[in-house]
């Protein structure tokens, strides 16, 4: 990740935006503080300005741009900080492709994107207000593929998959992995009718749907068997309601997963074998292995067998179907977060728990012994571990910006008997402050991202708003509004500062005692006072 810094007007110019010049990429520069405006690298050089927006429409309004064409990059402006931090984060485990090509986003470190003067942006402005419209419902986006068809006014970005030939079982990660080659994948249905496997799965915009149709029709997706059959949906938009192995809204990690059914269906884990065997996964068919694949150039290969998608391997998480987002960095499956850029001042192992116990329950938590700005933190399972990422990544803690990557490790090691750790390492599996212990417990439903407002409950009556209001004062918090809620006086809303200030308060404050046998529980809330 690097930082721009030349003037407005001479963005991309000077080395540091020189997008071949690799090296300059691989972390020997800081990393930029979170930026509505983001930087793409290595964008194709045919795109469109359409289809470059559309990377940033799945997270919010997208409110400038600027194509640096020759020099294979682009900036985003996004309406708000909050949705270019969850676009970075969403696009970190899972590499955008345009044009069946890989791009690479980080923040830049201009606040936001002065175009007016510059020649050459009448199309960017065009683009950005036909996608308006577009959301809107009623217009087709400039710069649509013009052979095999355009896009009609109106298309809808759903398109309806049925999988003939169902010779091995094709999971939601699977399609997810094979369509998000062609854009931004929002959410998935699956569902079985007529006898036949079938998908619902929106894109970000009906550009992307248009290519993942013209290219994967009549593919695929195993050697002689999995056949696509794709068309477009009459649906506009999919309403998910559970995140699980039969549908997902990659929008929403917070959604429950229904009726709590495990990941995979037993027959269905069988025929895969043991999870995390992706080069073979179907036992006794080492012969029949399944072609998985995915062409990088654009225009299909023809792959040794005919039909078949070319050679992607799929990730065994995809196999093993339990991220929240497949094709994530790191082990598939793992539980381990690398925490890095921490203030080792003022970070404990005890306050990485806490605010890592807001997306899961911690286990364990080490702070490096040599290296104190880095730590690590192991979640009770990989989705909460993905959860935990995707949220906190990017937040500021005690003036530092966060990151939060998957570790390499597996689990981490509690120190030897006798062996120096000065209270580093810390075991918090047996904590009576993990939220998520109780199966269906309504904390699930009550996760968000970090928030300026704090949610406020099990407040004894004798406490009064004054109180609390001095509790957050002396924990060094400025306190902007309250509110008890009108029919439970046991919970109230507390805006404050920054959504800094919100992180310190929940790390010191959680389970505060207020007295009465009473600790206060503290939570990001999605409401406003």
């Amino acid at each position: 990740m690097f930082c721009l810094t030349s003037v407005t007007t001479r963005l991309g110019h000077g080395s540091s935006a020189n997008g071949n010049d690799n090296k300059k990429f691989k972390g020997d520069r800081p990393p930029c503080s979170p930026s509505r405006v983001l930087h793409l690298r290595k964008i194709p050089c045919d795109v469109t300005e359409a289809e470059v927006i559309s990377l940033g429409l799945p997270f919010g309004k997208v409110t400038n741009l600027l194509m640096l064409k020759g020099k294979s990059q682009a900036f985003l402006e996004m309406a708000s900080e909050e949705a270019a931090v969850t676009m970075v984060n969403y696009y970190t485990p899972v590499t955008p492709h345009l044009r069946s090509q890989p791009v690479y986003i980080q923040y830049s470190n201009h606040r936001e994107l002065k175009t007016d003067n510059l020649p050459n942006q009448a199309r960017a402005q065009a683009a950005l207000q036909a996608v308006s419209a577009v959301q809107s419902g009623n217009l087709a986006l400039p710069g649509a593929p013009s052979s095999e068809g355009t896009v009609l006014p109106g298309q809808s970005p759903v398109l309806r998959i049925i999988i003939e030939n169902l010779f091995y079982p094709v999971t939601l990660e699977v399609l997810h992995q094979i369509f998000s080659k062609f854009g931004t994948v929002l959410k998935i249905i699956t569902f079985t009718k007529n006898n036949q496997f079938q998908a619902l799965l929106q894109f970000a915009d009906p550009v992307n749907a248009h290519y993942a149709k013209v290219a994967l029709d009549g593919q695929n997706i195993y050697n002689a068997c999995c056949t696509l059959r794709i068309d477009f949906s009459k649906l506009t938009s999919l309403n998910v309601k559970y995140n699980n192995d039969k549908s997902r809204d990659f929008t929403r990690l917070d959604l429950p997963t229904g009726d709590g059914q495990p990941s995979l269906e037993p027959p269905m884990a069988a025929a895969f074998g043991a999870p995390g065997i992706i080069s073979s996964p179907y036992a006794g068919a080492a012969g029949f292995a399944p072609a998985i694949g995915f062409p990088q150039a654009a225009g299909l290969s023809v792959p040794a067998v005919p039909g078949a998608l070319g050679p992607l391997t799929l990730t065994s998480s995809a196999v093993a179907g339990r991220m929240a987002i497949p094709g994530a960095s790191g082990i598939p499956g793992n539980s381990v977060l690398l925490v890095t850029n921490l203030n080792p001042d003022l970070i404990t192992p005890h306050g990485l728990f806490i605010l890592f116990g807001v997306y899961g329950d911690v286990h364990r938590v080490k702070i490096m012994f040599n290296k104190k700005e880095n730590a690590l933190v192991q979640m009770a399972d990989a989705n909460q571990a993905q959860l935990a990422m995707n949220h906190l990544s990017g937040q500021r803690l005690y003036g530092k910006v966060l990151r939060a990557t998957l570790s390499k490790h597996q689990a981490v090691q509690l120190p030897r008997e006798g062996q120096e750790d000065q209270g580093l390492t810390k075991d918090f599996s047996n904590s009576p402050l993990h939220r998520f212990k109780k199966p269906g417990s309504k904390n699930f439903q009550n996760i968000f991202p970090p928030s300026a407002t704090l949610h406020l409950s099990n407040i004894p009556p004798s406490v009064t708003m004054d109180d609390l209001k001095n509790l957050f004062t002396e924990a060094g918090c400025s306190v902007k509004a309250f509110k008890f809620f009108q029919k439970d006086r046991k919970m109230a809303l507390i805006q404050l500062g920054s959504v800094e200030e919100a992180i310190q308060a929940l790390i010191e404050l959680h389970n505060h005692d207020l007295g009465e046998n009473h600790h206060l529980r503290v939570s990001f809330s999605k409401s406003t006072i």
